[in-house]
């Protein structure tokens, strides 16, 4: 993660926006008497989000973990070709 003054940030706030929306890359920005704040994009932020609920929820995190189990056993659900068909349709 890139670290700037406010002072650099203020001067190009347009640039560093769009460098980070394009890059998907959060900014710290660093400020001389107080605490650093970062900018990120707010899809990335969402992203973030979501993440942090689904690591935050026991039921989720054991389906995930019953999902792989399955999964690496070559246990898991199969669905049928007309399901399949259904899904690639779309």
């Amino acid at each position: 993660m890139d670290s700037i003054s406010v002072n650099q940030f203020r001067d190009n706030l347009k640039t560093y926006v769009e460098q980070t929306v394009s890059e998907h890359e959060p900014i710290k920005v660093t400020r001389r008497a107080g605490e650093p704040f970062i900018v990120m994009s707010a899809e990335d932020w969402e992203r973030e989000q979501e993440t942090l609920h689904v690591l935050q929820s026991s039921n989720l995190m054991q389906q995930i973990a019953d999902s792989a189990l399955t999964h690496n056993k070559k246990d898991g659900y199969k669905p049928t070709q007309e399901q399949l068909d259904e899904i690639t349709n779309i």
